[in-house]
């Protein structure tokens, strides 16, 4: 066994300096700290698993080009190979900023909790990338979507309710998935949304239209033992992926094209119907539950009518003769 110095290393000396400092050696005991930390903060299952998801992938990658995961071993050099490796294999420009979000989110709380001396993340951005035309459903093929159920069996009765409610309130799936019975206020006509993205619950309007349709719902649906709005034939509640499911079953069959059928198209949607019939940003933003105006201003822009109206009055092409 070698004699060790008598002497300490600066690593040693940190510890004395910082009692606090705590050392995490490998990659898997990094990631099990960080899991714990998004399970303490309570933050969503899905969320969670993602964060699991994306930075068990990037270990993978890590591995794969002869790199160290020992995270106090990885550098800003090292990410940004990895960002290239990932670009050379193919992966799409939102694949990458997916995972670079978690990896984000890893190294700024194990930097935060002094795990590492060095946060290699510490001015990493996102890659830029071109935004893509926000797709909506046409009027018609809403009028197509909506004939789909049969509204003699209680699943058809169902899930005419939950694109009802989807394209009344824009609500995200992951919304929709924990809405119950008693977050509809009858009185108020109005949505209690409580399990929301960032956890900031909100109210949202519906009108009688809507009331009308989920009261026969919620007669047909019967008392069960779950207060989930949606549920299953067993009684169930109903999973985003089922959710989802639906969504893509009935868009097939209505053999809707150039558009992808999902729940989060029933959400562009109603922004783009609401936009066109007069809807406010702020209003647009405080219905679908937006924290910044980014998104809510894309809406805007893209459905206003305002804008074709003012272009009409300044068109350069107006001011001159075309010769056909």
């Amino acid at each position: 066994m070698v004699k060790r110095s008598n002497e300490l290393s600066l690593e040693e000396l940190s510890i004395l300096n910082n009692p606090q400092h705590t050392k995490i050696v490998d990659f898997k005991t990094a990631l099990s700290s960080f899991i714990d930390d998004c399970e303490i903060r309570n933050l969503r299952p899905h969320t969670i698993q993602y964060y699991r998801n994306e930075l068990s992938l990037f270990y993978k990658s890590l591995r794969e080009q002869g790199i160290d995961p020992s995270p106090s071993k990885i550098s800003k050099d090292h990410i940004k190979n990895t960002i290239l490796y990932l670009k050379n294999k193919g992966l799409k420009t939102v694949t990458i900023n997916t995972r670079l979000r978690a990896i984000r989110a890893f190294f700024n709380f194990l930097y935060r909790e002094k795990h590492i001396k060095k946060n290699p993340v510490s001015d990493l951005k996102l890659l830029k990338d071109r935004r893509k035309v926000v797709e909506t459903f046409t009027v018609e093929q809403l009028d197509l979507l909506f004939k789909q159920p049969n509204l003699r069996t209680f699943i058809g009765i169902r899930d005419y309710n939950f694109m009802l409610l989807l394209l009344e309130t824009g609500i995200r799936v992951s919304e929709l998935e924990g809405v119950c019975v008693s977050d509809i206020l009858w009185n108020d006509s109005k949505l209690h949304v409580r399990h929301t993205k960032g956890y900031k619950e909100r109210l949202v309007p519906i009108q009688s239209k809507m009331k009308k349709q989920l009261q026969k719902y919620i007669q047909i649906r019967g008392v069960l033992d779950t207060d989930a709005l949606f549920v299953t034939l067993d009684g169930k509640p109903m999973s985003k992926r089922q959710f989802q499911s639906r969504m893509t079953y009935y868009g097939r069959k209505a053999n809707i094209k150039g558009v992808r059928c999902s729940c989060h198209t029933m959400r562009h949607t109603f922004a783009k119907l609401a936009v066109k019939n007069g809807a406010g940003i702020f209003e647009l933003q405080q219905i679908l539950g937006h924290t910044s105006m980014e998104m809510v201003r894309v809406y805007v822009n893209l459905f206003s009518d305002d804008v074709v109206e003012k272009h009409r009055s300044f068109s350069p092409l107006n001011q001159i003769k075309t010769r056909i």
